[in-house]
Parts: structure tokens; sequence; C-alpha cells
């Protein structure tokens, strides 16, 4: 009997370590170069964890604004050997000698930057959401799997050994019949206002910087506020919701869902914002932990919400209902109310943890604890909740195929790209 799609692809999965990283494996005592793309808020908070981690180099810092790499050099401390600065991935990725790639530039270039570099060989540590939309996201599974190269999404709570105390509370049993859960994040962002179109900085490249997006320079596109616009972002739901629907995908054992719904708007904010501030994405899977026949997890954002009003008084969360208790996360401590009254807290630092995972993982040492095919799928959660937003319908959900049951949703799985900035086929 022929291999179903998902068959192969966990076979492809469990392979991969003996796959993937023979490359690396062969010299497990050379430096792993590692070259960072984009600089202002993540790629420079990154820069110390990957240079404080044994026989790495840090050799590029790559960023189109020049007025970034100044913030990230000082996170680096006077390193023995400076990095060079770059501004174009693509001159950094030609270099032989560079081992890995860190993207951590805006969503709308993190599939393009990950399968520029797959097809050079390098291997990619890729921020959260790991892509701009569905099928850029599978195109990144098949071009770690082409090309067999690692690439571990920045979903690090993956690392976090508190997350993966609950997923073995959760798998065991003693939470019960899991039929529910809810991830939320309720804060106070400030209005953006209105910007017209006006000259890039200074010394800015904003051709490089746009990438496969399009749209005249305004500063509420440009750091940051990018995250509100759909062209460039994927909102709140991409930008912090992809954090809780990951653990909590996680820790109950998750693929992907079959029906998915939204609700919200842009209630509160009088500004030039396209995503929701407002947003109630609910998820249904097939079958959910504990012997349950379904279960439904839900995201909730209110980005206007003054901080400690969010459900169970926080401001993040995630709450994990079984018929025998409630499992609640409190940053990345948990307690289970109403049950045994099991406890844990974080341990380690996490970042620190999911970048050496990364990294043993390209010696042969370890399988990403985040690999792409996770990333992807906890990402296509935060897209769904989108689409279904966008469209204003329910949403039917094929797994097999990665499409919907509307024609309207299905046009939104993909994107259009700037003339020299296609997402290469694989």
């Amino acid at each position: 009997m022929p291999a179903t799609r998902r068959q192969f692809l966990a076979t492809s999965a469990l392979t991969l370590s003996a796959a993937s990283y023979a490359r690396a494996a062969d010299k497990p005592n050379e430096k792993v170069r590692v070259a960072i793309m984009g600089l202002r808020v993540r790629g420079k908070q990154l820069a110390p964890p990957f240079a404080a981690t044994p026989n790495v180099e840090i050799t590029h810092l790559i960023d189109p604004d020049p007025a970034m790499v100044k913030g990230a050099l000082d996170a680096l401390k006077n390193p023995e050997q400076p990095p060079k600065i770059e501004t174009d991935v693509r001159k950094v990725l030609d270099d032989k000698s560079v081992t890995a790639l860190v993207v951590s530039a805006p969503d709308h270039w993190h599939a393009l930057a990950t399968v520029w570099a797959a097809e050079r060989g390098k291997h990619v540590y890729c921020e959260k959401p790991v892509s701009h939309n569905i099928v850029e996201g599978r195109r990144m599974v098949d071009a770690a799997r082409k090309y067999k190269v690692v690439v571990q999404a920045g979903t690090q709570r993956r690392s976090q050994p508190s997350v993966a105390a609950a997923r073995e509370y959760v798998q065991s049993g003693k939470l019960g019949k899991v039929a529910f859960a809810r991830a939320w994040i309720a804060g106070n962002r400030p209005n953006i206002g209105f910007a017209k179109p006006e000259p890039a900085p200074k010394g800015v490249d904003y051709d490089l910087w746009l990438g496969p997006a399009s749209g005249a320079f305004t500063k509420n596109r440009f750091h940051y506020q990018w995250h509100w616009f759909w062209d460039l972002g994927t909102g709140e739901i991409g930008n912090n919701g992809i954090h809780g629907l990951d653990v909590a995908r996680n820790v109950m054992g998750l693929d992907s869902p079959t029906r998915v719904t939204c609700a919200g708007g842009k209630f509160y904010y009088d500004d030039e914002q396209q995503t929701p501030d407002t947003q109630i994405a609910t998820f249904d899977f097939p079958t959910g932990p504990g012997g349950a026949t379904g279960c439904t997890l839900l995201w909730e954002h209110r980005v206007w919400e003054k901080k400690g009003q969010g459900p169970e008084g926080q401001g993040y969360g995630i709450a994990i209902h079984g018929d025998k208790g409630t499992l609640v996360f409190d940053g990345d401590a948990w307690t289970v109310r109403g049950g045994d009254g099991t406890s844990e807290k974080p341990k380690g630092d996490m970042v620190g943890l999911h970048v050496r995972n990364f990294v043993d993982a390209i010696r042969g040492e370890a399988k990403p604890n985040a690999e792409i095919e996770i990333g992807h799928k906890s990402t296509l959660l935060c897209h769904l909740g989108n689409i279904a937003y966008r469209t204003g319908k329910a949403l039917t959900f094929d797994a097999k195929t990665e499409t919907t049951n509307d024609a309207g949703a299905n046009k939104l799985l993909a994107r259009d790209y700037r003339k020299g900035f296609e997402l290469p086929k694989v």
C-alpha cells in the first residue's frame, strides 16, 4: 500500500537527523559560522545567546537600515572577531564559509530568506511566525527536505523544560479528557495614527527592506508597525498568538484543525492599522488528549486592554481544561487548579536552550525541538485565523492539501511577489 503524504512527512521528520545533518556531523568540531538578518529587535536579542554558544562565531550582521547595526554590536559586547556588516542577505549567502542564517527580519521576508539559504546549503533559525502565508510555510518545509538542512522555528518554549513537563502531565492523562483550551494576550498598544508617504530615512535601502512586498515608505509601515499591515505582517495573532497556540498544540499533542472560525475587528483604535485590535479565533480538532473525541482551541487578543485585566488576571497566558482539572500557565510556570495541584516553574534560559538545540542539531547531536514542520503547523493556525477573519466565514480545513472549502479563502493562502523577490519553487 503506497504511503500517504502525511505518512511520508512523518517518516521524513523521523529520519531528518540522519539524512539532513550528515554534512555537519562529519565535522562536529568545526565552528558554526552564523549570519544574523534583521537587527532592530529580535536579531539584537538573539546575537548574545548565539555568541555564547561554544564553537559558534557570528560572522555577519545584516540589515538594510544601517542605524540598526550599533545596537546589535553593543549587544555582542566587543567580540574578539567583529562581524562583517552587510545590507543584502544574498551577498552573505554566497559566502561558502557561512554555516547558518538567523532570519529575524519582518514576516514578509521569512520564507524567501529561508528558501534562499536552504538552496545554498545553509541551515536556518527562523523567527516566528515562520511564514507570511500558508503556501510559504509548506515551501519552507519542502526546501528543508530537498536541500537537507536544519530549519528551526524560533518558538523557544519548545525548549523550555516546564513546557515539556506540562506536555508529559497532560499526555499521561492526569488532566483527564481535555476538550477545550484557550490562549490569550491583553495589553495596551499605542494608536499609530495615520502617516503619509515620504522618503525613507537617509541610508535606508527601502527597496531591499520591502523585498517581496510592495508600497511606498511611511513611518507606520516601517520598523515594528509593519506588523499591522496585511502585505507585511500577520497581526497580533501572528506576532504573539503563535507562542500561545504553539504551546497549546505542543502540550495537547494536536496536529491540524478541521474547522476554523473568527470574530473581531478594529473596534477600539481610529488609525490605519489593517489587522484587528480585537480578535477571537477558534480551531476545532478531531481528537483531544485523554480520549476526548474532539477539542476546541481558542485564541483571543485585546491589544487595548489594561495590563492584568485579561483572563485569569494575566496579560498573557494559556489555560488547558480537562475534566480532572485545569492547567493554567502564568508565563512559563504552570499550576493545576481543581485537580491534584501539581505545579512547575520554568528552568534555565529557554532562548539559550533553543539556540543550543539548533546548533547541536546542525552538528548531528540532536533533533531540532521546533523543526520547520512543527513551526509551519503552528503558524498555520495564525494564518487560518486571519483568513477566517478577513473572509468572515467559517472554514473547513483539509490538512492533506492545506486548502479550505472556500474559494475566496484559498486566494489568501499565498501572495503576489515583486519582481526579483519571487519565492523559488522547490
